[in-house]
């Protein structure tokens, strides 16, 4: 008895977790992803991962833009950037406002500045650092955006 309780009992809990699984479209983007659009259940959230992974389309897919997929248009998608900038905020915003130091030398190389570029870089960042930083409760994203749009990179 305490057998067909026990499995009962799991039962019940996988149907739920089935059941939650099922509501959820999170298996990324890609082929296997266009395949099994619209169909939300487990096994094909499953099959369609497995088909991201195996044919390598989601990182195609994320490269080139295709496959139901968002290539990256601006520099917040740059990690080692959006990290600098996430820890610098207040050391950035000071260099930028000076329009020298070491901090805008580090943007400036994260950002690929071409050396000959630096001076003119630094320079249009000090003269629109109200666009820059706009509020005090900005984010690193938005800095980063404000930095790419004021200088037109990325």
């Amino acid at each position: 008895m305490k057998k067909v309780l026990l499995i009962g009992l799991v039962m019940s809990l996988m149907t739920v977790g089935l059941a939650y699984a099922g509501q959820k479209e999170n298996c990324g983007c890609g082929w296997g992803t266009m395949l099994f659009e619209g169909k939300n259940g487990l096994v094909q959230q499953v099959l369609a991962a497995t088909t991201n992974s195996f044919l390598g389309s989601q990182t195609f897919g994320i490269s080139s833009g295709t496959a139901m997929c968002e290539q990256a248009t601006t520099f917040a998608s740059n990690e080692p950037l959006n990290r600098f900038v996430a820890d610098n905020m207040d050391n950035l915003a000071r260099d930028i406002a000076m329009g020298q130091g070491e901090y805008l030398d580090t943007l400036a190389a994260l950002m690929e500045v071409p050396m000959e570029e630096r001076d003119e870089f630094s320079v249009t960042l000090q003269a629109n650092f109200p666009e820059i930083y706009p509020a005090d409760s900005i984010t690193h994203v938005e800095v980063i955006e404000n930095i790419a749009r004021v200088t037109q990179r990325g």
